[in-house]
């Protein structure tokens, strides 16, 4: 499942909390470790637009600074003096 369904999934299911799960990929979809996760609230006004618009921004802030973490803590020759 992906996109709005999932958000209208969440919503119709009364969930309280959702969010976002970075994590390594490998052959199974959605199946690799668990980098990071972090939560968003579903709030009582919620609409599956709304609740994406919450969670894309957890993507945009929170995807870039993972990877760069993580490129560089593998990586000694990219970090910064």
């Amino acid at each position: 499942m992906y996109g709005n369904k999932v958000h209208e999934s969440v919503i119709a299911a009364g969930e309280e909390l959702t969010g976002i799960t970075i994590h390594y990929v490998n052959e199974v979809y959605d199946a690799g470790e668990t980098i990071v996760q972090v939560p968003c609230p579903v709030l009582p006004d919620d609409t599956p637009d709304s609740l994406a618009t919450r969670i894309h921004a957890l993507e945009h802030e929170h995807f870039p600074r993972i990877i760069e973490e993580l490129v560089t803590a593998d990586h000694p020759s990219t970090h910064k003096k």
